[in-house]
């Protein structure tokens, strides 16, 4: 064989084997792309399982026999968008810190300079638990029932002999604000703004007492998990539940959605105004870029909603879908969780 022949032959192999190679290396990398998109095809899919769409619609927003802050009534229009069904619970909530190895505000000493004055040994990390004094008769002092417990946090609701072992059903809690932030970017969704929360709470009724309707116990029947008895020292939990219940043990809305009243009260992207609605936007309004407390002047808030297992007609009423609530944004509670949306199309 010619060498010039031979040479050409050994070309003509390579190229050939360069081409099979090419060919199987495209293929294996477009099977690579096809098999990632199917993957979060599947997880897009499993994520949009857990939330329903609400509807782009217009509703009347707060009350007329409410707080002050409620009003005035006002029109609103939103635009669609997808809401989870029910509130974070903790077992996705410890997949997040699995994910991120997330710490809480909670779980974290607590800055001197937030707090000058304090003794430094008493800077230590915990969050606010129900704590009720015995024979409570005023209840305008919330510190009768509230109290800062070292080592309570999401894992501890109660305090560090607490555990939410057998509740990881149940909706998160003593998160604040920032670590329901740091879970909607980990998701990739955000908090509800007040008005898209409110009108999801309505389930498209026009102006109800509640997400179901007008009347409390519809055929003598418990709707949410809340409080029954004198608060804060008897609980009768004719609901069936003392604390929180595991999310979706109630009927949900006519949107789908369980748990818009009681349980646990929900964070919001908003800051708090006793007096925004008179100057809101009445399209998407996103809420004030201030904040102010009349009972709190220093201190700014945002608002949750939806109210808690503690709510009852004798204290709070918060289970009503136009009741408003405030929190400062660092503050977790035994009976603040979230729920989390989702901007798209159905």
């Amino acid at each position: 064989m010619k060498p010039a022949t031979r040479s050409s032959l050994i070309l003509v192999s390579l190229l050939g084997t360069g081409l099979v190679l090419g060919f199987f290396w495209v293929y294996r990398a477009a099977m690579d792309v096809k098999n990632r998109r199917d993957q979060r095809s599947v997880e897009s899919t499993a994520e949009m399982s857990d939330m329903v769409w609400i509807p782009t619609g217009k509703f009347t927003m707060g009350a007329t026999d409410g707080e002050t802050d409620e009003a005035p009534l006002h029109d609103v229009k939103i635009t669609g968008f997808w809401m989870d069904k029910t509130e974070v619970t903790n077992e996705q909530f410890e997949k997040f810190v699995k994910a991120t190895h997330y710490v809480t505000v909670a779980e974290r000493k607590p800055d001197p300079k937030q707090f000058p004055g304090v003794p430094e040994d008493k800077l230590v990390p915990g969050s606010i638990v129900f704590t009720p004094e015995p024979n409570v008769t005023d209840l305008s002092n919330h510190m009768q029932w509230w109290s800062y417990v070292p080592g309570a946090d999401w894992r501890h609701p109660e305090g560090p002999k607490s555990s939410i072992a057998d509740r990881m059903k149940h909706p998160v809690v003593q998160v604040c604000w920032d670590d329901a932030v740091a879970y909607c970017q980990w998701s990739g969704k955000r908090l509800p703004t007040e008005a898209e929360w409110e009108y999801a709470a309505r389930g498209g009724t026009e102006r109800a007492h509640y997400p179901w309707g007008n009347e409390l116990l519809p055929q003598g029947r418990w709707m949410m998990n809340c409080w029954q008895g004198k608060f804060p020292n008897e609980n009768t939990h004719g609901d069936g539940f003392m604390t929180t219940a595991p999310v979706g043990s109630f009927p949900p809305n006519g949107y789908g959605l369980s748990d818009m009243a009681g349980n646990v009260w929900e964070w919001c992207s908003d800051w708090y105004l006793p007096d925004y609605y008179k100057s809101s936007p009445r399209e998407n309004p996103l809420g004030p870029d201030k904040s102010f407390d009349p009972n709190e002047p220093g201190v700014w808030k945002r608002v949750t909603r939806g109210g808690s297992w503690m709510c009852s007609d004798s204290y709070c009423k918060g289970y009503r879908p136009s009741a408003r609530m405030k929190t400062s944004p660092d503050t977790g509670l035994q009976n603040t969780g979230f729920r989390c949306v989702k901007a798209g199309t159905r």
